[in-house]
């Protein structure tokens, strides 16, 4: 195990900056509480667990155990947002905007510098809820994943070779359809040529995942956000995201792709960031009975 001590220049609250990596429900592969985020990945360099913790000071204490420990301890700025870009976003532009950010002026968006990282996690929550995203990803990383390195009990998830290389019944055992399955064995099969958008111009970067066979603006914008860290992508096609945003933004209950970025134009540039400050808000007031939700292998709606 090696350890690194690190400052950041200004406010950073861990959990909402980490908290997007993480699947909802009890991911094997991090443990996240309010201000210690334990995460297991594969780097360039060999698998790695990196442990953060926030002290009294602000300062953050990190620990990294594996081959790839070295790898993930330099890349941890970034990994927390210590260069985001902030040009052009201006929180005064909107109240809710600016109470959210005056709550958590920590919020960052921070890059993990890799697209494998968060491309399975990303795909299997195509249309259909977090719950079921989070459902599968847990049952084939307990089912296939590898001991992380250290002590924390922690699992890896298979490597990108893997997930391409397994049949129809692998996925389909843990409730995830053909469409998807698919999608993820042919983004997984090109990989290395994916994993070239993370140092690519934002419009280069989409258009290269979204070359993908499957892969539509939804997940291609959540790719960018993630290992990108693109304060700019929006999760267009999302079926909560757009009600939330008008509901906010404009005190309207239900809202389109459409309405969400014309409420979102003034911030152009930093779109992506004013949606992760918004989902810390309450959503619209419900009506009526809650509606049933529609199993994904009934949606032909790309994401």
């Amino acid at each position: 195990m090696i350890r690194r001590s690190w400052r950041p220049d200004r406010p950073l609250h861990l959990r909402r900056t980490l908290g997007e990596l993480l699947q909802q429900r009890g991911d094997p592969t991090a443990r996240l509480a309010r201000d210690e985020v334990v995460r297991a990945s594969r780097t360039t360099d060999g698998p790695a667990t990196l442990a953060l913790r926030v002290l009294g000071d602000g300062s953050v204490d990190a620990g990294a155990w594996g081959p790839g420990a070295e790898h993930a301890l330099q890349a941890l700025p970034a990994l927390l947002g210590e260069d985001e870009d902030l040009e052009g976003f201006d929180p005064s532009l909107h109240p809710v905007v600016a109470r959210q950010h005056h709550r958590t002026p920590g919020l960052r968006i921070g890059r993990t510098g890799r697209v494998e990282d968060v491309l399975v996690a990303t795909i299997l929550g195509q249309r259909v809820t977090g719950s079921e995203a989070s459902d599968a990803w847990r049952a084939l990383v307990l089912r296939h994943g590898e001991p992380a390195p250290g002590p924390q009990g922690l699992l890896l998830p298979p490597p990108a070779a893997w997930f391409a290389a397994q049949p129809e019944h692998v996925y389909r055992r843990v409730g995830v359809e053909r469409q998807r399955t698919a999608t993820i064995r042919a983004a997984c099969r090109h990989v290395a040529r994916i994993e070239e958008a993370a140092t690519m111009p934002r419009h280069d970067a989409d258009a290269r995942l979204r070359g993908v066979a499957g892969i539509g603006a939804w997940t291609a914008n959540v790719v960018r956000r993630l290992a990108l860290g693109d304060p700019d992508a929006v999760e267009v096609g999302d079926f909560h995201v757009p009600n939330h945003v008008c509901w906010q933004l404009a005190g309207e209950q239900r809202g389109s792709d459409e309405r969400m970025l014309e409420l979102l134009d003034p911030w152009t540039g930093q779109r992506g960031r004013v949606v992760r400050l918004l989902a810390g808000t309450p959503g619209a007031p419900r009506r009526g009975p809650r509606g049933r939700i529609v199993n994904s292998a009934t949606l032909s709606r790309r994401r």
